[in-house]
C-alpha cells in the first residue's frame, strides 16, 4: 500500500443513544469521532461515535418490524372494483 493515502484505522466505540448501548469495534472514524473520548470497560480511553440507530434498536432485528398486509389490500380492490374477467 502506498502511505499516506489511506485513513487511519483504529479501535473506535460505537454508542446507540436511542437503546443506551455501546460496542467496541475498529473503523476509520477513530480519527474523525469529534474529539469524545469515553473509558471502556478494559480501562482504556477510546474515541466514540454516536449512531441515531443500531442492531439493538432497529424494528428489523428487535422483532418489531410490521408487516404490510398486501394480501388484504388485493382482496379489498377486488371486493370493490371486481376481479378481471378472461385473463
Amino acid at each position: 500500500m502506498r502511505e499516506g493515502i489511506h485513513p487511519s484505522y483504529g479501535p473506535v466505540v460505537f454508542r446507540d443513544r436511542a437503546a443506551n448501548h455501546a460496542f467496541l469495534t475498529r473503523s476509520t472514524l477513530a480519527a474523525t469521532a469529534g474529539g469524545k473520548t469515553i473509558e471502556w470497560e478494559d480501562g482504556n480511553t477510546y474515541p466514540v461515535f454516536d449512531v441515531e440507530i443500531s442492531n439493538v434498536s432497529h424494528p428489523f432485528y428487535t422483532g418489531t418490524a410490521r408487516v404490510l398486509d398486501t394480501a388484504g389490500r388485493v382482496e379489498r380492490f377486488e371486493r370493490r372494483f371486481g376481479k378481471r374477467g378472461g385473463r
